[in-house]
């Protein structure tokens, strides 16, 4: 195979590997609209475009705790939002050496003839919208495919389907100057063992890898999001040390040394077990070619929405619950974190949901 080298392919090269920068992650804060009314409405504060931008002010304008962000993954509205007071979040983030991102995908929708299975829609104009975003300050952009496991689940039709289609996202990405961040989730959904996660999680990744590489996509200019292999939500938990062998497993075996990172989906894990998970991974005496870090959304935001409740007065006290998250995911790549976050209830609160959508 020989990788599509266009305009942009250093720059591509150069914004991956800084945003795997180990000790860095990724802050997901690309919910939707919708997705982020049900947030809003959990702590009794109202969807409106002013409440959903004091969110994200609060958390870009955290003290200290950018320097624990490589990125921030924007929903189209927040790139072009500004603060109170009129900067520009993409202009605040790119000061605290943060690289803008956007989620492109446009939710999912079921396969016709599948047991509810489902692959993404966001095609329609992808390669202008990327070019937009570009000129707005994005510098990488998300995908989200979703897969299921059942008695028959995933299907091949719903792995080839998704397979490609991230795939031709990530060359259109490409062809537009964004890093495609690669993003297969399989939903925890379901009481299958961890063995069995571990398994359909190979199979996915190595149908996803082969599509990457027939679309011609420059691996060194992407980023993958995987789910951690863990037993489903039915089933009795296992011990970090055990999730980190096998996803660690599953990842040396299906993701090319090219790729510069792998940063992790909480999906639906509590704060404190995902960097938990992330450090026992880290903390694993094997080869891993690549930083493993997070791209987390729940797993970063539960305990500092609901300290923050919507009340100018609290923000102070939710920056702070937000600093301690990032910092102990910062020490979680590094296979350092001691546990300096565990002290929060909320910090253990499970952020399941099943069937999840943004």
């Amino acid at each position: 195979m020989s990788a599509f080298i266009g305009k942009y392919a250093d720059e591509l090269i150069k914004t991956a590997k800084y945003i795997a920068t180990p000790g860095k992650g990724i802050l997901a804060a690309d919910e939707s609209t919708g997705t982020i009314g049900k947030r809003l409405a959990s702590i009794n504060v109202e969807n409106v475009e002013t409440n959903r931008r004091d969110l994200r002010q609060l958390l870009f304008t955290s003290p200290s705790a950018l320097t624990f962000l490589s990125g921030v993954i924007l929903f189209e509205e927040t790139l072009y939002q500004s603060t109170a007071e009129g900067k520009p979040f993409v202009e605040l983030l790119q000061e605290n050496g943060v690289i803008p991102g956007i989620k492109v995908d446009k939710g999912t929708i079921e396969l016709a003839g599948t047991n509810g299975e489902t692959t993404t829609q966001g095609f329609d104009s992808l390669g202008s919208r990327c070019a937009q975003y570009y000129k707005a300050g994005a510098r990488f952009a998300k995908w989200r495919a979703v897969l299921k496991i059942g008695a028959s689940e995933p299907s091949e039709l719903a792995i080839q389907q998704n397979a490609q289609g991230l795939a031709r996202y990530a060359i259109i990405c490409q062809e537009n100057g964004l890093v495609p961040i690669v993003e297969p989730e399989i939903l925890t959904d379901g009481g299958h063992d961890i063995k069995k996660c571990a398994a359909v999680t190979e199979t996915v990744l190595a149908a996803v890898y082969k599509a990457l590489n027939d679309h011609k996509v420059l691996l060194e200019g992407t980023l993958l999001k995987p789910n951690m292999v863990t037993p489903g939500s039915d089933s009795p938990k296992v011990a970090a040390e055990v999730i980190a062998e096998y996803t660690v497993a599953a990842l040396r075996r299906t993701v090319p040394p090219a790729v510069p990172g792998i940063v992790f989906l909480s999906g639906g894990q509590s704060e404190e077990e995902a960097t938990v998970n992330l450090n026992a991974m880290n903390k694993l005496k094997v080869l891993k070619p690549w930083t493993l870090s997070f791209s987390f959304g729940r797993a970063l935001q539960q305990s500092t929405l609901k300290t923050w409740g919507g009340k100018p007065e609290n923000v102070e006290k939710a920056q702070a619950a937000f600093l301690v998250r990032c910092k102990a995911n910062s020490e979680a790549t590094l296979g350092k974190y001691g546990g300096a976050g565990a002290g929060n209830d909320l910090a253990s609160e499970s952020l399941y949901e099943k069937g999840y959508k943004y």
